[in-house]
């Protein structure tokens, strides 16, 4: 009886635990991937603001929509590269806890 508790608490998780830590992973991707837009955004919009200001180049030829583009693109990718980031490094810890359960087991 004991072997068998010791077996089935060795075995693959579920499928509700696997769902339930892919969505963890994703929820926390989209955390970090917000964090990091809300900084590169404003990171980069006090620079492009005052360039626009500054410089007589940039005033000539970046208007609001153009320093909204340069602001809201830096955002988005800083948001797409750390939520794969987080999410990829989730799933390795993740994958190798599992390696290390079989492992155990075996």
């Amino acid at each position: 009886m004991a072997k068998n508790v010791a077996q089935s608490s060795l075995e693959s998780p579920t499928y509700e635990e696997r769902l339930a830590l892919a969505k963890q992973c994703s929820h926390d991707g989209v955390i970090a991937g917000a964090k990091a837009a809300v900084l590169a955004g404003v990171v980069t919009a006090v620079p492009t603001m005052a360039m626009a200001r500054k410089l007589s180049w940039a005033r000539a030829n970046l208007n609001p929509t153009a320093q909204a583009l340069i602001v809201s693109t830096v955002a988005g990718a800083a948001y797409f590269i750390v939520a794969d980031k987080t999410v990829l490094k989730s799933a390795r810890k993740n994958s190798l806890n599992q390696a290390k359960m079989h492992n155990i087991g075996a």
